[in-house]
Formats: structure tokens, sequence, C-alpha cells
């Protein structure tokens, strides 16, 4: 008998009753999209659990992004940051936004603070920062030179849901954070995302952008296209989210338990805020030495049918469609750093195989 694969992440899927509930109401209502009475019961739950002042509900987390760049009205360049995912610099170039790229902190992998001013030019109307793998950005720092310089503020919290600094919301930071409810992420409602945002006029230039700028059915505020979230989606968003304490909890103890076990092997070292922060435990990423390390490690990983992902890889300064920028802090972090199995059904004795594999195989070299 084959090995039960551990990938690297595994959505939670509420008990399937409560979704079928929720399905026969939509059936019998007949309203299947249209900001109908499931996306608006969610945009409610999300506000209070997330405790934000504005937050709409959209199709997926890149349209998000460009619906929140629409929104604040940015033109030319954008400062961000080089590691993320393909989808935060792609929804840039998409919008005909240029991306302009400052090099990450070694320590968290966030965009370094110190040099974004250096990166300001006239033409610069943004800074794009995102929260990697849920470890918040210094955004105080960030919020500074924003105000000194005029610039909006955008961060992809895709990987922040329920992060808190200072005792408050990650995502009350900036003028605009994005979130992605894709199945892999620990809040999810299979597709989905949203846009959050302290300002209410932001927050009504999203809510008729997101659904082609309509002011009723005759009427139109503005541009707009069609980011609607559809009821199926806000059914399964509502059933997941009274689980997200268990699901957090659960991938709190995964991760003690990866320190612990991957404590005493030299050849990696773990990744941590630098920001005193309340974590959500999204990803488990470890750094290797080098990168012949970390690929011979996902050779024996993938043969014991362990599945990681190399969550960046390659850095977002190397694509083939944006401006070539030295970043070499994030050249060699995503070269070297690799994201372990994690999730809420993940088991002890799967966290042990994992560990004992690396072990196993990094000491063999």
């Amino acid at each position: 008998m084959s090995e039960k694969p551990i990938y690297v992440t595994q959505s939670f899927l509420p008990p399937i009753e409560e979704y079928t509930n929720r399905i026969k109401a939509i059936w019998e209502s007949g309203q299947l999209t249209n900001h109908g009475t499931n996306v608006l019961e969610l945009e409610n739950q999300l506000q209070k659990h997330l405790s934000v002042d504005h937050l709409l509900a959209v199709s997926n987390g890149t349209l998000a992004l460009q619906v929140a760049f629409k929104a604040l009205n940015l033109t030319g360049d954008v400062i961000t940051t080089p590691f993320s995912y393909v989808a935060t610099v792609s929804s840039l170039a998409w919008e005909g936004l240029n991306p302009v790229f400052v090099d990450i902190k070694q320590n968290d992998l966030c965009i370094d603070p110190e040099k974004i001013e250096a990166a300001i030019t006239e033409n610069t109307s943004a800074i794009l920062a995102t929260h990697v793998y849920g470890f918040p950005c210094d955004v105080e720092a960030i919020e500074k030179i924003a105000l000194k310089h005029g610039l909006k503020v955008i961060y992809d919290a895709a990987h922040a849901f329920g992060v808190t600094v200072n005792g408050k919301s990650i995502l009350a930071y900036g003028d605009a954070s994005t979130l992605s409810f894709h199945a892999t992420k620990i809040f999810h409602s299979g597709e989905g995302g949203a846009i959050v945002t302290p300002h209410a006029d932001v927050a009504h230039k999203v809510s008729y952008m997101r659904n082609f700028g309509h002011n009723g059915t005759e009427d139109f505020w503005g541009i707009g296209i069609n980011a609607k979230m559809s009821e199926l989606h806000g059914a399964m968003g509502l059933c997941v989210l009274p689980h997200m304490q268990q699901i957090i909890a659960h991938r709190k103890n995964a991760t003690e338990k990866y320190d612990t076990l991957l404590e005493g092997i030299p050849e990696i070292c773990l990744v941590k805020a630098s920001i005193s922060s309340e974590h959500n435990y999204s990803y488990y990423p470890v750094f290797f030495q080098t990168e012949e390390n970390l690929v011979n490690t996902m050779e024996h990983l993938n043969a014991a049918a362990i599945f990681p992902r190399r969550y960046f890889h390659p850095s977002l300064a190397a694509l083939p469609y944006v401006a070539q920028y030295e970043v070499p802090i994030a050249r060699s972090t995503s070269s070297r750093v690799l994201c372990l199995p994690l999730s809420s059904e993940i088991s002890e004795a799967e966290i042990i195989k994992v560990c004992n594999t690396i072990g196993t195989t990094l000491t063999s070299n």
C-alpha cells in the first residue's frame, strides 16, 4: 500500500451538514450572486471578527489587489517587494503600473523600510508591501515614509488573516489591505478575497467598482468590473469562520512541535517575526544553508510522499515582464527557503516523519 501523501497544506472543510443547510437556503431563495444574504452576512461577521471599519468581499485575492489600485487612483511607479506570490506584482503590471523593487529584511523577509526612501521619485504613487507568511511588515516605519512623501500604502495581507500588532488588527494599517480566501488559506471561502480600508470614500469606490460600476440598475457611479463573490462562496466562508479558533490552535501546536524537532539541526534555521505580534501560523518556512541542500532535501521528502513548496521561488525581480533590480537578499532567500507541510489536519506523526526525513537527509550529506 502506498504512503498517504503529506501536502504543504490541506483545506479545512467544515461539517458537510453545516454547508448543505446554507446551500438549501440558497436553493430556496434562488439568488446565487449580486450581494445576497450570505455574502452580506459574511462581510458583517468578518468586520467584527477582524475589528476593521470597512470590509468588502470580492471573488479572489488578485482582483482585490487590482480593485484596490483603481480605488486609490494609483499611477506610475509602485514600490514593492521582490519576495511574495506572483500575484502581488503581476496585478500591478496588469493594471499598467510599474513595480519598483526594494530588498527585504533578512530576518522576517518583509520589505525593508530603510531601503524604501532611496527608491522614491516624482513618479512614485504608492508602496505595496506583503506581510510575508503572516509576519507583519514594519507598518509604523512604512507609514512615516508614506506620510512624508504623500504616498498611498497597500498591504497584501493574503497571509495575515487574524494577525494583530500593538493590540489591533494588522489590517487597520495603510490605505487598504487585501485578503485572499483561496482554499489554501487558513480562512477560506473556496475562492474569494476582500478589500479592507479605514476610508469610507475608498470603501464606496470599491463597492461599485466590484460590480461593473453600478449605482442601481440603470445608473453608474463610474468604471467597474465583475469582482463579486457568489452566494456559494459566501456560504462556505460562513461555515469556516466559526472554526477559526480551533484551526489556529491546531496550527500553533503543530508549529511548536516543528520548532522542537528542528531545533537541533544546524543546517537549517527558522524564520521568526521581527515585530511583536499575534501570529496566525499560516506557513512554516525554514532556511537551508544552500540551495543544493534544499533541492536534495526536497527530493528525499518527495520520495517519502511529502510535498513541501518553495514559497516563493524564483524572486519576483526575476520575472520576464518587470524591470531588473539588485535585490540580493530576496534572490538568496528565494533560493533557500522552503515551506513545510502545515494545516489544521496535520498529525504529530506526520510532523515527526517530515522532520526525521529532513534530519536524515542533511546529516547524511
